[in-house]
């Protein structure tokens, strides 16, 4: 892959070449004219997918919610996080939510709403995330992925907040949303259709 002078906004692209590929990542070599005139390298990873993320919300005055932890390859840590995973470019991110939702805890839910987008990554990927609250559960099995070994984590909506700002959760889509909706539910904003 080679494009000649593409421009982007105030970044202009000289070439670009391809270095890697695999099922989920591309991973791209870019010659470009910065900002201000300079000439740099720019690697760039491309998605071949794009991230749902669920905050289930049960129906109590607690407002249980769900976290799910695992052992993440990248980080060489364990980490506690919403419920979330990855979902072919193209495809419908409600169905792919509610796939990882019940895959990952065994969950259903009868009332959904997309509240945010994001991108957890834009300077070195064009990954972006769709997040949706849950309501309504529904328990069931989980169906968890050969790779996955996953713990699952039920608690109050408020210790989830407390673990969030005590730093042990810190995958990004779930620091987002689990700030987002604290704010949310102290201005009283709901999401329910």
């Amino acid at each position: 892959m080679s494009t000649k002078s593409k421009s982007s906004g105030s970044w202009r692209t000289l070439s670009s070449r391809e270095i890697y590929d695999n099922p989920w990542i591309r991973v791209e070599d870019h010659r470009v004219i910065n900002p201000s005139g300079g000439e740099n390298q720019y690697g760039k990873v491309c998605f071949k997918t794009f991230a749902v993320a669920i905050l289930a919300l049960e129906d109590d005055p607690d407002e249980h919610t769900y976290l799910v932890g695992q052992q993440r390859y990248t980080l060489g840590s364990y980490s506690w996080e919403l419920p979330m995973g990855g979902a072919p470019l193209g495809s419908s991110a409600l169905e792919s939510a509610q796939r990882e939702l019940k895959e990952e805890t065994g969950l259903s839910a009868r009332n959904w709403s997309e509240v945010m987008r994001l991108h957890p990554s834009n300077s070195v990927t064009d990954e972006y995330g769709i997040v949706f609250h849950a309501r309504e559960l529904s328990p069931g099995e989980p169906q968890f992925e050969e790779t996955e070994a996953i713990s699952i984590r039920r608690l109050p909506f408020k210790d989830a907040l407390a673990m969030t700002l005590r730093g042990e959760i810190t995958d990004a889509i779930s620091v987002a949303t689990i700030l987002r909706y604290a704010h949310e539910r102290q201005k009283g904003v709901t999401h329910e259709k």
